[in-house]
């Protein structure tokens, strides 16, 4: 039912930036939180980005200030654009839709899009 498909992932050497982009399709996005996610072999999925249907954001101490999560509610789209990036930003990015439960960002087991790979060297 839910489909997600990132895209803007590469490679790109320390200091340099990306932009991310999220089609979502399968759900009425205009009224769901999205979050963007990161993933390695070494550490489980972790939260990178959230933004509200309203628009708020948060983003984690690790990428405050260098990451800006958007959103273009018209064509059901989601944005992640990084700046300054850092080896520690390598791993594989995805989006999905997020709820908030008892103070946490959370995920509904419905699925995960392919994602896109972010490699910075130094």
């Amino acid at each position: 039912q839910v489909q997600l498909v990132e895209s803007g992932g590469g490679l790109v050497q320390a200091g340099g930036s990306l932009r991310l982009s999220c089609s979502a399709s399968g759900f009425t996005f205009k009224i769901n939180h999205m979050g963007w996610f990161r993933q390695t072999p070494e550490k489980e999925r972790e939260l990178v980005a959230h933004i509200t249907a309203g628009g708020e954001t948060k983003y984690p101490n690790s990428v405050k200030d260098r990451f800006t999560i958007t959103r273009d509610n018209t064509n059901n789209l989601v944005f992640l654009q990084m700046t300054g990036l850092k080896p520690e930003d390598t791993g594989r990015y995805y989006c999905n839709r997020v709820y908030i439960s008892d103070q946490k960002v959370r995920v509904i087991n419905e699925g995960w899009g392919p994602g896109t790979q972010v490699t910075v060297s130094s």
